[in-house]
């Protein structure tokens, strides 16, 4: 059985330049010249999205490197981790529109995407393996 290592740090780094670049970009394009209409407004929370998500992807690949777990995050585990940013950063601007956002909501949510998060990883873990023995 081969051994599981962890992706390559720098296309995972491209992948997450070149999202955050649409990301930040658009999201400075939709606010600067476009008018706070129903489309924009989407536009808004889905460019928020990716500028999160893109500049995550690398804090994130670089987090889990330095604090390595059995087995090694891999590239779908490093992009749900960092989509969880962009959706819970996503979602606060969206509660601050409506406001309704403060810091027991902003603490409760960030404590329930980490214990998504948790067990998600416990349940990766989880899967029972045997060991596959050489042929004699």
């Amino acid at each position: 059985m081969e051994e599981q290592k962890s992706p390559p740090f720098f296309p995972i780094l491209a992948t997450g330049l070149v999202i955050a670049a649409i990301g930040w970009l658009g999201l400075a394009y939709t606010i600067l010249m476009l008018d706070p209409e129903l489309l924009p407004r989407w536009l808004f929370f889905f460019l928020l999205f990716l500028g999160l998500c893109g500049t995550a992807l690398p804090l994130v690949a670089f987090l889990n490197r330095r604090f390595a777990s059995h087995p090694p995050a891999g590239e779908g585990v490093l992009i749900r981790q960092s989509a969880w940013v962009g959706i819970y950063g996503s979602l606060l601007a969206w509660l601050q529109q409506g406001r309704i956002l403060n810091t027991a909501l902003i603490l409760f949510l960030a404590i329930g995407f980490i214990l998504i998060e948790v067990l998600l990883r416990l349940g990766e873990r989880a899967r029972w393996k045997p060991k596959e023995t050489p042929d004699e």
